[in-house]
This record gives structure tokens, sequence and C-alpha cells, in this order.
């Protein structure tokens, strides 16, 4: 019989000790796919921004957006080359829908600045709602094990909210059909996760 076993309470058992969500050893598929996932999602995330500036950049009314556009970039990339780098050191395979990721990212971010300003801003909240939800699984997830990735996702996840709270300050929910939008891009970003996990 092996040495973990669940409990009445529907716990995981080692021996005689409980294991708590979020203690337990954390397997290194489940690392691998935590990487490749959100190296996935980073490129997608610069994609939509490259997407968003190539229109709004060349409207003289969207300076503001476009500064705030290309400091979250930055951040982004940051994010992106981290997990790049992750990918390479530790021999993680990288989803193979790359290229689709690259496609659909723009053309995201160019079809929400096409429907205006406030569009393109709750394009990123829909989007960093999901990340939000997904980097607190994968924190939680983590416990103990993988102290410098956790320390990483924490840090970047704090990131992601702060761009979220950036497009509410400027107007994300005044988009025309906001919530349609919003729970569109979210079922998207939602599907794309499920996808790069595996794929």
């Amino acid at each position: 019989m092996s040495g973990v076993a669940r409990s009445a309470a529907g716990r995981t058992t080692r021996g005689t000790r409980p294991v708590l969500p979020g203690t337990q050893d954390t397997s290194p598929d489940e690392i691998e796919a935590m990487i490749r996932v959100d190296h996935a999602g980073e490129l997608g995330a610069l994609c939509i921004y490259e997407g968003q500036l190539s229109v709004l950049s060349r409207n003289p009314r969207a300076d503001a957006d476009v500064r705030s556009i290309r400091h979250m970039a930055a951040q982004e990339q940051t994010h992106f080359d981290t997990f790049d780098a992750m990918v390479k050191d530790r021999s993680v395979r990288p989803t193979a829908l790359e290229p689709v990721w690259r496609a659909a990212g723009f053309a995201l971010g160019a079809a929400t600045a096409l429907m205006g300003q406030k569009a393109a801003m709750a394009c990123t909240v829909a989007v960093e709602d999901v990340i939000d939800q997904h980097y607190s699984r994968q924190i939680e997830r983590l416990g103990d094990s993988e102290p410098e990735l956790k320390r990483t996702i924490q840090q970047f996840h704090a990131d992601e909210c702060a761009h979220r709270d950036e497009a509410l300050e400027r107007g994300a929910q005044e988009a025309l059909a906001y919530p349609l939008l919003s729970a569109a891009i979210r079922l998207s970003c939602r599907m794309a996760i499920a996808l790069s996990e595996r794929l």
C-alpha cells in the first residue's frame, strides 16, 4: 500500500501526518507545466500590447494610453525574459502552440485597440483577472517547494494586478459592451492556459 493516502476528511496524508493543501511536494511535471504555461502567457501578453500599440501609437489623442501600455509591455518583457531563461535552463519544452498565441495575441490587441482606447484597457483588465487567479493558484500549489520560482511568480503576480488597476483607472469599464467583451476575453484566456499546460 502506498505511503500516501486520503484521510476521512479528504486530506492527503503521508504516513500519519496530514499534508495540507499547498504543502505537498510539487512534481517535476507540474513545475514544467507551470513554467511552460507562464512562458506562453507572457509571450501572449507581449503580443497583445504589440497589437494595441500598432494601432494606438498612430492616434495623437491616445498618447497617455500609449505611454501606459508601453510601461506595462516593458514589465511583460521582463516577465517573458525570466521565463524564457527558465525554459532554457531547465530544458522545459515550450508550448507547441506558440505560433498560434503570437498571432492570436497580436490580433486581439489590434482588434480591441481598433474598438477604442477604453476597449484596449478592457482587454487588459480581462486578461489580468484571469492571470491573477492563475498565478494565485500556482503560488498556493507551490507551497514550500521551489521557493525561487514562487518568489518570481509572486513578484510578477503583483505587477499583473497593478496593470489591471491601471487599466481600470483608465476607463476600461466604460468600453462599449464591456461585460460581453470582458467575458469573451476571459474565456479565451482560460482556454489558452488549459491548452498551453498540456501542448
